[in-house]
């Protein structure tokens, strides 16, 4: 949602996998060599698969399965393409291989516990997800044993945990500035945000409810990329990006990846960010209030060519009282009552 409220011309890379992947054979397929040899190549896989908030083929690439296959994929005895991927002879896993098991097209089928890109503080080896545990387990044995699997699982959980109690303690640094009132720009002084609410951008459901954080008991706020403070937009980088990376990093044998490329390395220093950026507001505050200053915060938070293009700022102006959640309720954003008329006849 933090993407799609943006100009067209901010989004290319979105739109382009959202608008193709779920829809076209092609995609992955290739329109002009409709092979499933060619399918059956990680490569093909490269054209969405990766990028800041969605690791995957690069904790795959540097992985050391992903060395293994760029090793050898030119070997027709490594690696037979022509072969089903039931009965596929390979000297190592490609994604397909794993994510495809069988031929099945429905990727997270033989996935791990995936929770929001890895972003959730979630108990991965809780019970819940115990059936989706050993069905990963039942991939990698067939080439590793069980044990070897379920130790790897084990790494990840740990590392997921390291992961979280950094980005909670960011989250807090955070928080606890907003709640003294130090946190700049203030909700209230922003542009809205791509909904149409003034709320603070951290404020996610029952994580930080109540009016003091913005909106009404039980209203959530929206992660803001743009037109937000920098120690909130940390926060956002800390989860949505580093924390990601240690989990994609961690899930394809990539620990490289996990550890010193961008994942906890990377949580370490925005962490230390954050903190720096508390203190520094803290200070300013003080000097503030000795000597007399009263900060205004600029205008232009408030609106701006750039701020004028986005959804929020539209709501606000066309439909004033009302969010996006109240333009477009369930069953959700293809909800013929509010979809234009030419939309309605080409899903009809």
């Amino acid at each position: 949602a933090w993407s799609i409220e943006r100009p067209p011309g901010d989004t290319a890379g979105c739109t382009f996998c959202h608008t193709s992947s779920e829809e076209r054979c092609s995609t992955c397929h290739q329109r002009h060599q409709f092979d499933p040899a060619v399918a059956r190549h990680y490569e093909q896989c490269k054209a969405c698969h990766w990028g800041k908030d969605h690791r995957d083929w690069e904790a795959y690439d540097i992985s050391i399965h992903g060395v293994v296959y760029q090793v050898n994929k030119w070997n027709p005895q490594e690696f037979d393409f022509s072969k089903k991927l039931a009965d596929a002879d390979y000297v190592g896993p490609t994604c397909q291989y794993c994510h495809l098991r069988g031929g099945h097209h429905n990727v997270q089928r033989l996935s791990t516990v995936y929770t929001s890109m890895g972003m959730s503080n979630a108990d991965r080896g809780a019970p819940l997800w115990k059936e989706k545990r050993d069905t990963w387990v039942s991939v990698c044995d067939d080439c590793h044993s069980p044990r070897f699997a379920r130790e790897n699982l084990q790494a990840m959980d740990e590392a997921c945990k390291d992961a979280g109690l950094k980005y909670t303690e960011t989250f807090k640094v955070a928080e606890n500035l907003m709640l003294d009132g130090m946190g700049e720009p203030m909700p209230k002084d922003l542009a809205p945000d791509w909904s149409g609410q003034h709320i603070w951008s951290l404020k996610i459901g029952a994580y930080h409810d109540g009016p003091k954080y913005g909106g009404a008991q039980g209203e959530s706020g929206e992660f803001r990329m743009s037109n937000c403070s920098d120690i909130e937009r940390i926060c956002f980088e800390s989860v949505g990006y580093w924390m990601t990376y240690i989990m994609k990093g961690m899930a394809h044998g990539s620990w490289n990846d996990a550890t010193y490329c961008d994942g906890s390395f990377g949580m370490d220093r925005w962490l230390v960010k954050a903190k720096a950026a508390s203190e520094q507001a803290r200070r300013f505050t003080a000097l503030e209030k000795k000597t007399g200053i009263n900060w205004v915060p600029s205008e232009f938070w408030r609106k701006g060519d750039y701020l004028e293009q986005l959804t929020g700022t539209r709501i606000v102006k066309e439909f004033p009282g009302k969010t996006i959640f109240d333009l477009c309720p369930e069953p959700g954003w293809l909800d013929t009552h509010h979809a234009p008329a030419e939309e309605v006849e080409s899903l009809e």
